[in-house]
């Protein structure tokens, strides 16, 4: 017997649809959401301790949901004082009902006053008489005969706002714009060696070419033209053989565009027969030249996304920082792709998800930068289908809030969807009587 336990937050009470497949077996749940969790019993009956038995993939569809969000002032009045020497510091504490009329609260260790309760339909009046509520100290009342209320909290204000999401401004035709930088320093190895990282096995993709299928692939679907830059870094260049770190993959400076993923997996091979690893590591090149496509169009319409796959450990750290705090202010996301056995440790700092990011005392806005070692997502079997698809997975986590969190920042709303394609004589006719 194998117990998973999936914990749900900020779920309505509603029917959540839960699809669970696997090898051989396919079966779909509808299940009433009243609890913070959901768990699920599943037996096989020929699992083999220690032996892995197959994947189990669950998804979740809301049949119904409200992405309303809600903003409240409050002003209290006259409350009770719980400090001997002086006022009290009070504070509201939100929680909410549940179904069968219990309430869970978040914290107890603090001197109560006295709770109120409302609802959303006598908010959504407004600051009026309707919304004037006594604190009332239960015990407190039971205690004293004369006890009229522990103070008053008024409503000042309140209006609702929808949360959209990523989908909504895609569906809205905003436009994701893809970029992949590539690492040609001579750490990579000479690519003609078996040992080398761009080594091009005629059987076998290496892990830049599995890295950028892995992201590509996925992203490609959300550029309607399918048409991206490919830029390549600390190679030496044909003829003068001076070192480069903004060179486009397929040699034309003028149009840097490759068709699709494939088109870039055939300029990478080709650059690698025509220029020369050497170094060093900057990153702060390639992520300018994105930025400055980003500050040209910071209406919403597009948003723009850079690959950077890496071999090692970065040569112009306080450059590329400076250019990741301007480039947060911009419709811009990066993901930084380690392959290699090399040590990280920069790259991890550049990801700033637990120090945000600065530069010359001035914080990133916010946090744009994903990194992940490609080698934490080799499966052990060899199965590299899997592998990208794990990869592809975490790396394009982040991206949805990276993007929400810039159209916020600057109040843009998405577009309305487009009405759906009727096809030529498949008109709609209506028939009045």
């Amino acid at each position: 017997i194998i117990s998973s336990k999936l914990n749900f937050s900020n779920i309505p009470s509603k029917k959540i649809s839960i699809c669970m497949s696997f090898k051989n077996h396919t079966k779909d749940l509808k299940i009433s959401k009243t609890q913070a969790f959901i768990v699920f019993l599943i037996s096989f009956h020929r699992g083999i301790p220690g032996k892995k038995c197959g994947t189990i993939i669950l998804t979740a569809e809301e049949l119904s949901n409200c992405r309303d969000s809600g903003t409240m002032q409050f002003c209290a009045n006259k409350l009770d004082k719980k400090d001997f020497f002086g006022k009290s510091d009070p504070f509201m504490v939100f929680y909410r009902s549940n179904e069968d009329g219990t309430c869970c609260i978040c914290h107890v260790n603090h001197d109560f006053i006295g709770d109120f309760t409302t609802s959303y339909r006598e908010l959504a009046r407004g600051q009026s008489q309707f919304n004037v509520y006594e604190v009332i100290n239960t015990k407190k009342k039971m205690k004293k005969k004369k006890y009229v209320n522990s103070g008053t909290v008024t409503l000042l204000s309140f209006s609702v706002e929808s949360e959209f999401t990523f989908l909504d401004y895609i569906k809205g035709g905003t436009q994701i714009n893809f970029t992949v930088a590539i690492d040609f320093t001579a750490s990579n190895g000479n690519p003609s060696q078996s040992t080398s990282l761009h080594y091009m096995n005629p059987y076998q993709l290496n892990a830049y070419a599995m890295a950028l299928k892995a992201v590509g692939e996925i992203i490609q679907d959300y550029d309607s033209d399918k048409m991206f830059p490919a830029l390549g870094f600390g190679a030496k260049l044909p003829p003068d053989w001076r070192v480069s770190h903004e060179f486009p993959l397929n040699g034309n400076i003028e149009n840097p565009y490759c068709n699709g993923i494939e088109g870039i997996l055939e300029a990478y091979h080709q650059s690698l027969k025509t220029v020369q690893l050497y170094g060093p590591t900057n990153f702060a090149p390639v992520v300018n030249h994105v930025a400055r496509y980003a500050a040209a169009v910071q209406d919403g319409s597009q948003y723009f996304v850079l690959l950077i796959i890496t071999d090692g450990v970065i040569s112009d750290m306080a450059q590329t920082k400076e250019a990741i705090v301007n480039g947060a202010k911009l419709p811009m996301s990066i993901i930084i792709v380690g392959v290699g056995q090399a040590e990280f440790d920069a790259m991890v700092e550049l990801d700033g998800d637990d120090i945000r990011i600065s530069s010359r005392g001035k914080l990133a806005e916010r946090d744009i930068v994903q990194f992940v070692p490609f080698r934490d997502y080799m499966d052990r079997t060899g199965n590299h289908v899997l592998s990208m698809a794990r990869l592809a997975k975490d790396v394009l986590a982040e991206i949805p809030d990276q993007f929400i969190s810039y159209m916020k920042s600057r109040g843009i709303k998405p577009n309305p969807a487009p009405p759906p394609y009727t096809p030529p004589g498949h008109t709609h006719h209506h028939t009045q009587i």
